[in-house]
């Protein structure tokens, strides 16, 4: 298998320690491979006729949302973080799953919040799903489940590159979003409300719960939900840690020993871990 990008730049840095390459040349190579990276995502998320995925962004908000002023949406992307805080403390006590569930499915400032991170414009982490894609075709899986899918924006992804898209939230709100974009797109997917529909047993073969388990009430209890839908051998690609973040009061989880045990007591092993860039982790469900 093609060593996916951080292993590609944890060699080349290695390179420099042994001073085969200069510390500009290394940044030259790592801006040329994010470049690819960053390709792939605009490539499946910018929409016809546009060019920038940030203005792309704003125009799908706006036409969602019925708003005819961009600068509106501008601003209630660049302040969502702000007036998340604000919702999740007027609704949300300790950590309630009724309560948190309410929040996801009500949150008017997740959606300009997760859309507004998916322009790269902070923060380049959502290129994270590109690994898992080139991870998935290169283990040759087809059926993907975006387990806590948000705005789908890695569902758009996979979807665009072949694959056969299942989208799971506890959101209803952003599942009819997430409908509407891939719609949007020509691309098609399954949508599951996790409030109503259960996960269907031995379905998927790549899973991913990109920067999800933070958010969750019982996450162990996810392990397990997650083991029953995988195939054997099916790969669960994730982040399975998280600071405590005065800005972000719903990533609940700081503590994952017990979600990596329950892992573990489930016969998952560690395939892949991302050691250079976003320290996202990959397990492979035994095989029988």
């Amino acid at each position: 298998m093609t060593k996916l990008l951080p292993d590609q730049l944890k060699d080349l840095w290695q390179m420099v320690e042994h001073h085969e390459l200069s510390r500009e040349q290394f940044q030259e190579r790592q801006e040329t491979l994010l470049a690819e990276h960053r390709k792939l995502w605009q490539d499946a998320l910018i929409l016809p006729g546009l060019k920038d995925l940030s203005a792309s962004i704003i125009a799908e908000l706006c036409r969602y949302t019925g708003t005819n002023d961009s600068e509106v949406v501008r601003r209630r992307c660049t302040e969502a973080l702000k007036d998340l805080k604000g919702e999740w403390g007027t609704g949300v006590t300790g950590q309630d799953p009724q309560a948190i569930e309410r929040f996801y499915d009500q949150s008017q400032a997740m959606m300009y919040e997760l859309m507004w991170w998916h322009t790269l414009s902070d923060d380049n982490s959502p290129l994270s799903y590109v690994l898992a894609m080139e991870l998935a075709k290169a283990q040759g899986c087809k059926d993907f489940l975006d387990f806590g899918s948000g705005v789908g924006s890695g569902a758009i992804l996979f979807a665009h590159n072949g694959f056969n898209v299942t989208l799971a939230d506890i959101s209803s709100t952003m599942l009819q979003l997430c409908r509407w974009r891939l719609e949007q797109r020509g691309l098609t997917g399954c949508y599951l409300d996790l409030k109503e529909t259960a996960l269907p047993d031995g379905a998927f073969d790549i899973v991913c719960a990109m920067d999800v388990f933070e958010h969750l009430a019982d996450p162990v209890g996810t392990v397990d939900l997650l083991w029953r839908a995988m195939k054997p051998g099916g790969l669960l690609y994730g982040r399975f840690h998280a600071e405590q973040d005065e800005d972000r009061p719903h990533h609940i989880v700081q503590d994952f020993q017990p979600t990596l045990k329950r892992l573990s007591e489930l016969g998952f092993r560690e395939f892949w871990r991302d050691e250079w860039l976003w320290g996202h982790q990959v397990f492979q469900k035994a095989e029988g």
